[in-house]
Formats: C-alpha cells, structure tokens, sequence
C-alpha cells in the first residue's frame, strides 16, 4: 500500500543533508511552508542553497533559516523587502552568496527542470549585467542567453489538502511556485493543512499529482 504521510514535519525533514539544493514554494507568505522550515531550523542542516522567490523576511521561514547561519546560498527573484535585514546583513559582509535570477526566468527555469528540458534562451536580461559569462544568439532577430534548467535535492511546499499518495491542491495564491518546485525536485516534502482520505480529491482538482510527491505531513496546528 502506497502511504507517503509522515508522523510528524520534523521527521519529514530529518534526513536534508548538510549542503542540500532545496526549494521552498512561496510569494512572500502566501504559500510559505513556515513550519516545514522552523522543523529543518531545529533539524540543523548547514550550508544549505536555498532556491525561492525570495531571501525572507521578519525573521520567519527562509529568514529563520539565514538567521540560524544555516544557508551559504540563496537563489532568488526579490532578495531585498521590507525586514529583509537577516539577509542584507550577511550578504554585505560576505558570508552568504546571492545568484539573482529574473522572477520569469527564475520560473521557467524550475519548469524545465520538472520537464527534463536541460537548458533554453530568453531575451531577459540580454545586453545587462545578466548576460555575463553565458552564451547568447539571435533569435527572431533579437538578441537571446541561454539559461540552464534549475534542479534541487529536495523542494518543501506549503498546499491545502493531500491524500496518502500525495496529491495535492492548493489555496489561491498561495499555489504560485508550488506545482513547479514539486517536479524539479528529487524529494518534495508537502506541509499540507489537512489529510483526506484516498478519493476525496476530484481528480480534475488535483494541481500537483502525486507521482511528484515523496512525502506529505500536516501542519502542526498553533495552540490556542
């Protein structure tokens, strides 16, 4: 019988090596697997590259995590916002890498990876500062730099309801980059609001299938 639940979140991250690619869904907190990340924070794994929208903020998810002195690198559209203080602050004095990727190219990047696209052109960044060191052609009659598909070890993903095959759906915005990070990842965890029972998804409402699902726990509930 195929039953990809976990007991507990902790245990779902418990073996993220130090080092690990890892993805973490997201557009600031909508979709955000908060509590995925505070169980890798108490899990401790270091040097790690995290791949996301963003570089956190408030001292919360992917920001807890650079706080923690847990990450060497981030790889992101928008690495600066309002309490993004954690990562500024390092990565001024050097201890924390920055490779800034176009929030379109960032996407595209992942979706080729889950597709098994190894590489692609675009005409963003063409002519600027992104375009150094990478291959560039006409295309169209435009200028074009190749981008290579963006692979991780492990993607941790906020959704709403999953099964024990791990299906998945999500909740409005908070979808965002979710469906793409679950098929480019070796190992995607899902931090899901509730567990149904196998059938209860419609199978026209499944976002993410869950052939690109390894492991599925559910959200610890806050206490009141």
């Amino acid at each position: 019988m195929i039953d990809k639940i976990l007991p507990s979140l902790a245990e779902a991250v418990a073996d993220i090596p130090d080092g690990a690619k890892v993805m973490v869904s997201g557009f600031g907190g909508a979709g955000l697997p908060t509590q995925l990340l505070d169980a890798l924070v108490e899990q401790g794994a270091k040097n790690l590259t995290i791949i996301s929208n963003n570089a956190g903020s408030g001292g919360v998810g992917i920001a807890k995590l650079v706080l923690a002195g847990q990450v060497r690198k981030v790889i992101c559209s928008f690495p600066r916002q309002p309490g993004s203080s954690a990562f500024d602050n390092l990565f001024r004095s050097g201890a924390i890498e920055l490779e800034l990727v176009p929030q379109g190219t960032l996407a595209e990047r992942i979706r080729a990876a889950g597709a098994g696209i190894g590489a692609f052109f675009t005409p963003t960044g063409a002519g600027t500062e992104m375009a150094a060191d990478k291959e560039s052609r006409i295309l169209d009659g435009e200028e074009q730099i190749l981008e290579h598909a963006l692979h991780a070890d492990y993607a941790l993903v906020k959704a709403d309801l999953g099964d024990r095959w791990g299906n998945l759906t999500y909740r409005r915005s908070g979808r965002n980059f979710g469906p793409l990070m679950a098929t480019a990842a070796r190992c995607t965890i899902a931090q899901v609001r509730q567990i149904v029972p196998l059938g209860d998804i419609d199978p026209e409402q499944v976002i993410t299938p869950g052939i690109y699902v390894q492991r599925v726990a559910l959200a610890e509930r806050s206490p009141a």
